[in-house]
């Protein structure tokens, strides 16, 4: 073998493994996005009713008639031990032993009743959502934000803010 055909083998093995060291640089990405993280918990406030139908007679029908829905958006159970639902005047629901089925609602009404997995009470006699403009805010306990859903001249709220609630005017 010459010299000069020496240093084109050379050349042309450093070429190849300089070519397989980028390639396995530029796959790794690649390879690291197939273990992607886990799908973190996404619970949002996903309607509220803050106009119950019929007329504002203070009866426990009537209450129970204004609800927020919590919904799961996973496929995990979500633990809401300690959570809140506040409205803009910091009336304060909050959530006790009370666990959050994957791809599940639970509608948190007004009145009084008698909870199941799927409705909950916050057992007042008085409305809590103002008809005219409030903020429905999720907090986790540890106080941080959520989610919230506004209404009325409110809507430009801190979350998704679809204002599709149902409204009539309690105060």
């Amino acid at each position: 073998m010459s010299a000069f055909a020496s240093v084109t083998a050379r050349r042309i093995a450093a070429a190849t493994l300089t070519a397989g060291a980028l390639v396995s640089v530029v796959t790794l990405p690649a390879s690291a996005a197939d273990h992607a993280r886990p799908e973190r918990p996404k619970v949002k406030i996903s309607d509220v009713q803050y106009n119950s139908p019929g007329r504002d007679d203070h009866s426990n029908r009537s209450l129970n008639r204004e609800w927020v829905e919590i919904t799961n958006t996973t496929r995990r159970a979500v633990n809401l031990d300690g959570w809140t639902l506040r409205n803009e005047d910091g009336q304060t629901y909050t959530f006790n032993h009370y666990r959050l089925e994957g791809r599940a609602t639970v509608r948190i009404h007004a009145g009084i009743g008698r909870d199941t997995d799927s409705d909950l009470y916050q057992d007042r006699r008085d409305y809590v959502w103002d008809n005219r403009s409030d903020t429905a805010t999720l907090r986790n306990d540890r106080g941080r934000f959520i989610d919230n859903e506004s209404w009325g001249h409110h809507r430009h709220g801190g979350g998704h803010g679809h204002g599709h609630g149902h409204g009539h005017g309690h105060r």
